[in-house]
């Protein structure tokens, strides 16, 4: 129980890692803040959450806009008095070549992605600052990094910018204690990724089963993440263990990339 009495805020908590993320904060101790734009998949979140006997609030929030995300950390404070922990993990994407890609894809994206990470930064610290400490954890990708098997390439340059913006925050946050850390997952088993592969296996004639072999061999440890194994490194980036660690992107991959 390391983060006992903490309260903790994630952003896409109505699946997959979000959820997961927020599941394994709350099993550690924290009070959560589950949001999600689906308000149903974040109230359900925080009723498992409630099951643990844990302070929990559902939220539904768009993190593409500024309002909205000053609404879900206002309620947040008032719910709970303060934010120790914040998990920037909302992101959208689609399958897609890079001659295919268009305006509005890259807008769609990069408004969730790079934006929305960076807002929410922004907000939670101002109320981290008075507090003099505070973790946030921002959920990046391999695709960052060059993995060549991303969904697409805005994707990917939506994932570099929280890369990027990890590095310069960390050091512009770390005078009034705040640690800025991101994990980057590799291949994890999610329903986005889930339907890139359906599009994935109509696109070459495969049948689903074959591609998720396919995705597996390519991984050194020959198994794609599971949502909990990213929540075990957020769990970690916010509990006293990492006190010292900030301005760095681990990734979560199987051995998929080495840098």
């Amino acid at each position: 129980m390391q983060l006992t009495d903490k309260v903790a805020l994630v952003t896409g908590a109505g699946s997959g890692i979000g959820r997961a993320c927020a599941i394994a904060l709350a099993e550690a101790g924290a009070q959560i803040v589950a949001v999600d734009i689906d308000g149903k998949t974040a109230a359900d979140t925080a009723s498992t959450i409630a099951a643990f006997q844990r302070k929990s609030l559902g939220l539904q929030a768009d993190v593409g806009d500024l309002a909205d995300i000053d609404r879900m950390v206002r309620a947040a404070i008032e719910a709970f008095g303060r934010i120790d922990i914040a998990v920037n993990n909302a992101g959208v994407t689609r399958r897609a070549d890079i001659m295919d890609l268009t305006e509005a894809d890259w807008d769609r994206i990069h408004r969730v992605n790079a934006k929305g990470v960076f807002f929410c930064l922004q907000r939670v610290a101002r109320e981290m600052i008075p507090q003099r400490e505070g973790r946030i954890i921002n959920i990046a990708s391999i695709a960052g990094r060059g993995y060549a098997g991303t969904s697409n390439a805005a994707y990917a340059a939506s994932k570099g910018a929280v890369i990027s913006l990890t590095k310069t925050a960390s050091q512009q946050l770390a005078k009034h204690n705040i640690n800025v850390n991101a994990i980057c997952p590799g291949v994890t088993r999610s329903a986005l990724s889930d339907a890139n592969l359906r599009v994935r296996a109509e696109q070459e004639g495969v049948t689903l089963q074959e591609m998720e072999r396919r995705r597996a061999a390519v991984i050194p440890l020959n198994r794609a993440n599971d949502p909990e194994d990213i929540a075990a490194m957020a769990v970690f980036l916010a509990s006293p263990g990492a006190r010292n660690i900030t301005g760095q992107c681990y990734n979560v991959d199987g051995g998929l990339i080495t840098s």
